[in-house]
Parts: C-alpha cells; sequence; structure tokens
C-alpha cells in the first residue's frame, strides 16, 4: 500500500506542477510542485532520486527520473486500457 501512496503522490505532484526558468541555470527549465503531502512520503520519493527538496521552501523539484515514472503513472491511470481493467 505504501508503494501505491508514493506512486500515487508523485502522479499528484506531475499533474498539478508547473515548469518554470532555473534560477540557477539561465535558459533551463525545471519542473516544480507544492510539498502539501506527508513528509514520509516525500522523504521515500527523495530517495528513490524521483524529486529533490529544499529546506525552507514550500515546493519540491522533480527530477527526470520522476516525471519519467509520473508519466508511465499517467498512461497507466488515464488509459482507456487502463480503465477498463478496473484501475478506477
Amino acid at each position: 500500500m505504501e508503494k501505491m501512496i508514493q506512486d500515487l503522490c508523485l502522479l499528484l505532484m506531475f499533474l498539478t506542477g508547473w515548469e518554470e526558468d532555473s534560477r540557477k541555470k539561465p535558459g533551463e527549465k525545471i519542473f516544480r510542485a507544492w510539498k502539501g503531502y506527508l513528509f514520509e512520503v516525500l522523504n521515500r520519493l527523495a530517495d528513490d532520486k524521483f524529486i529533490v527538496q529544499f529546506a525552507n521552501t514550500k515546493s519540491v523539484t522533480l527530477t527526470e527520473a520522476g516525471k519519467q515514472k509520473a508519466q508511465q503513472l499517467k498512461d497507466q491511470f488515464f488509459s482507456e486500457k487502463g480503465a477498463s481493467h478496473g484501475k478506477w
């Protein structure tokens, strides 16, 4: 169950996140999302290298691996094939 919660939180961060210019590297885009999830889940996502957390901020940055995993989850849960197999 913990893995599913982690996956769903990553998916929600992806679906509600936004892309913005990096402050550290001009011209580079980063994908951010709000931290409004359980700290334990955020810590596991950071340990798995799907997100990067910074102290004293209200948002996280999704890594390329995090965006790829979230896209896979989105395809899995929102495709017609996924919907027809009782995922929802």
